[in-house]
């Protein structure tokens, strides 16, 4: 099968209304660029994007949402970004939130065919016990909260004592969007430091998956030992065409002052 296309535009030529995304990066590091901005261009509106964050507020996924193309967000981090908190806060947008372990885990089950699994993490929170607003509405008081979800005692295997965990669900989507670092022609992956972080396992949990590579090397060119995501995972391939430097927050540190 040929995944290597021309255009990013082409590798995203069936991704209709209401489709459920999974986008890699971290912050604004590792995000699929070319790919945002050619579904931004598209126009495709109601998305439900899984993502840890959903950048700033004009840039990454904020482009997205700064247009009205997101209709709920499933992530973990939602700082650094005003028009998410306008949007979530006046009903413009559902937001389900994840403790960032949680849904790394969430994604990992899902591209492993787990529907669910417990976990320690958000036990005696809202988190379990239900109450986190998914939605506001337009006068800023809340509409639909999240559910009270099911706790089992069960063994610790490490410790050998009983533990209280609640459940969560597997995640999976009809397209996943990611960047890698290098990529041969038959979709094998290396990915850079922390865009390692989600984009991995997202690959595993869509039911296509569609990356941007800043290098696209011949097949044999990868040490196998290096490879991140074998291509039977990946089903398209675009080259970067335009690439970014973002620096999400710049801070000023003052300077030590010298030793007498």
């Amino acid at each position: 099968m040929k995944k290597l296309l021309g255009s990013a535009k082409d590798a995203l030529a069936d991704v209709d209304d209401g489709a459920v995304l999974m986008v890699g990066g971290f912050g604004l590091c590792g995000n699929p660029e070319n790919l945002i901005a050619a579904l931004h261009q598209r126009g495709t509106r109601g998305l439900t994007l899984i993502s840890n964050n959903c950048g700033t507020t004009d840039k990454g996924l904020g482009v997205l949402l700064a247009a009205g193309q997101v209709k709920k967000m499933v992530s973990s981090y939602v700082g650094e970004n005003k028009e998410f908190e306008r949007r979530y806060l006046t009903g413009e947008l559902d937001v389900e939130l994840n403790p960032q372990g949680t849904l790394a885990e969430r994604i990992r089950a899902g591209g492993a065919g787990i529907p669910a699994f417990f976990t320690a993490t958000g036990v005696g929170t809202a988190v379990s016990e239900g109450g986190l607003p998914l939605r506001y509405k337009k006068d800023g008081s809340v509409d639909v909260v999240s559910a009270k979800k099911e706790t089992r005692v069960l063994v610790d295997p490490r410790s050998g004592r009983e533990r209280t965990y609640v459940q969560e669900t597997g995640l999976f989507a009809d397209f996943c969007l990611v960047r890698a670092h290098t990529a041969d022609e038959s979709g094998n992956l290396i990915f850079r430091k922390t865009a390692r972080n989600f984009s991995p396992m997202m690959c595993t949990a869509a039911r296509v998956t569609v990356v941007e590579a800043e290098n696209i090397v011949p097949v044999g060119a990868l040490d196998p030992d290096q490879i991140h995501v074998p291509g039977i995972y990946v089903g398209r391939l675009v080259l970067v065409t335009s690439r970014a430097n973002w620096i999400e927050q710049k801070t000023t540190r003052p300077r030590p002052t010298p030793a007498a």
